[in-house]
């Protein structure tokens, strides 16, 4: 058996960075930076307070028993942001979920529908992202966006984009209030990072479900060389040292210490664009309910990905039937 996983590939490092599945299991998180919980109860508040005025556009999609919509909100500083809401074409609304995405952003609502049957989801595209996102002044490429305010905690875009799930969850409950009280949150790599910061502060959340989450354990990824987001981290932080003391405070292992509900992890053994060390951090730092759903791979294709895909929303449909039906 190998040391770790490993696939050919013709990247200049491993993507599996050398760590075995003991090693994964081990990797911690950093402790919370002074003032962190204050920091995004603050943050919270903020976004709890804005009036979203969701606004439901017209059917652009009817499929697997859904018809979905093309809806705008508004979140933090007046922000209008735009996305899909997916809805049953029979029955009642029993369940509401935030679906959040990978950097890059999405251009469709994506497979991952329906999560359950009688659910309603809302997929937005955060601040500066493709297709309906796009803001004057916000990078909407990866390596720009990731860097766009990162000078101060106040200013780092990533914050506003955790305020975009949770105003999307406000929008989600005033178009569809049958979908609470208790909703879902899930989302893959640069969407589960987001997840995770999201997931302490807002009780209305019940259940998540993070795949190859981003943003975990940054003291750490900032030694691991890697094909996404993170590597324009690392060439900032070359000539910007005191960049940490703003990362502290947008570490996604730390924000999981203080996650309390069931939690579903797919973190992945090799993946060159999040190193996996940083998701198994997000994984192991849950205090509450967890259930881990290890990938062989991520960011990655190879023979098995689809199946694996596959197996993944079984599993995602599984938990949720448990932790919210």
């Amino acid at each position: 058996m190998p040391s770790h996983v490993s696939f050919p590939h013709e990247f200049p490092f491993d993507p599996a960075h050398g760590y075995t599945e003991d090693d994964l299991a081990k990797v911690g998180a950093p402790p919370p930076p002074d003032g962190f919980a204050e920091f995004w109860r603050s943050k919270y508040e903020a976004a709890r307070a804005v009036a979203t005025d969701p606004v439901l556009g017209e059917v652009e999609e009817e499929r697997d028993g859904l018809r979905i919509h093309g809806v705008t909100y508004t979140s933090v500083d007046g922000v209008r942001l735009g996305g899909w809401l997916a809805l049953p074409t029979t029955g009642p609304v029993e369940h509401g979920f935030v679906v959040s995405h990978g950097y890059g952003g999405r251009d469709t609502p994506g497979p991952d529908l329906p999560v359950l049957d009688h659910s309603a989801a809302l997929l937005p595209c955060v601040r500066g992202m493709e297709t309906r996102g796009l803001q004057p002044g916000i990078p909407s490429v990866a390596s720009e966006h990731v860097l766009h305010g990162i000078e101060s905690r106040d200013t780092y875009v990533i914050g506003d984009c955790v305020a975009d799930l949770w105003c999307a969850a406000s929008a989600l409950l005033e178009l569809v209030p049958s979908a609470g009280p208790h909703l879902g949150l899930f989302g893959d790599s640069f969407g589960g990072g987001l997840g995770a910061l999201a997931l302490p502060w807002d009780e209305r959340f019940a259940a998540a479900q993070f795949t190859v989450p981003t943003f975990g354990n940054h003291p750490l990824r900032l030694t691991l060389q890697c094909t996404g987001s993170g590597e324009a981290v690392r060439a900032y932080h070359r000539t910007h040292p005191q960049v940490t003391d703003v990362l502290a405070y947008f570490d996604a292992a730390t924000a999981a210490t203080l996650i309390d509900v069931p939690t579903m992890t797919a973190p992945a053994a090799f993946d060159p664009s999040v190193p996996p060390p940083g998701q198994y951090a997000v994984h192991n730092a849950l205090r509450g309910e967890r259930a881990l759903f290890p990938l062989r791979a991520g960011h990655f294709e190879y023979d098995g990905t689809d199946r694996e895909k596959d197996a993944l929303r079984r599993a995602r449909r599984s938990f949720f039937a448990r932790h919210l039906g």
